[in-house]
Parts: C-alpha cells; sequence; structure tokens
C-alpha cells in the first residue's frame, strides 16, 4: 500500500515577524539577564580565583577578593550594556567564565569538581 501524495499546494506557515519595538525589548532583555546572571557568574569565579591566589593569609584574601568582586561586578554590568550587540556581550562573559572556571579546575579549587 502506497502513502497518500501531499497536496500539490502546500500552504507555508507564516513567519513570525517582531516589530522593531519588540526586538529592541528582546535584545535590552537580553543584556539585562547577561548582566545580571552572567555577570554574577563571572564575579564569583573571579572572587573564588582571587582568594586562592592571592599571597597573603586565607582570611585575608577571602575579604579582599570580596570587596573587589563588588566592582568587579559593577563593571560588567556597564560593560554588557556598553557592548554593540547583546551576543558580544554573552561571548565577552561565557568566554573568560570558561577560562578561569577551567584554571580554579585545574587547581581544584571548584568544590564542584568532577574529580
Amino acid at each position: 500500500m502506497q502513502a497518500p501524495a501531499p497536496p500539490a499546494t502546500a500552504e507555508k506557515a507564516p513567519r513570525l515577524r517582531l516589530s522593531a519595538g519588540a526586538l529592541y525589548r528582546l535584545c535590552v532583555a537580553s543584556r539585562s539577564v547577561a548582566a545580571i546572571v552572567g555577570g554574577y557568574v563571572l564575579a564569583a569565579l573571579l572572587t573564588m580565583l582571587l582568594s586562592v591566589s592571592l599571597p597573603m593569609a586565607r582570611s585575608e584574601a577571602v575579604m579582599t577578593a570580596t570587596l573587589l568582586s563588588f566592582a568587579i561586578y559593577t563593571c560588567m554590568v556597564m560593560w554588557v550594556f556598553a557592548t554593540r550587540s547583546a551576543l558580544r556581550a554573552w561571548l565577552g562573559l561565557a568566554i573568560p567564565a570558561a577560562i578561569i572556571a577551567a584554571i580554579l579546575q585545574s587547581m581544584d579549587a571548584l568544590s564542584w569538581s568532577l574529580a
């Protein structure tokens, strides 16, 4: 038994077109999520890296790294909104975060390490 032939005039599904205002709002929302979530993750990773690598007592290194994390997070939020595109903002946060996570993994400083 043969399968039924498709109709000769197959209708295409209409494409979703976003207005310029909706596209702008999506870009701002994407940058906001990048600034809040990505900035926090990168600031936390930098804080961990600084706290294990600063050449001082452990408690002083943690306190110094924590205080620096506020300035780092603020600069990252400003940078996310200063970039040309949301993609560049996401990549600018994701690539350094991956590199720092790899460095921390190699130092056995991550608590969620698989090793």
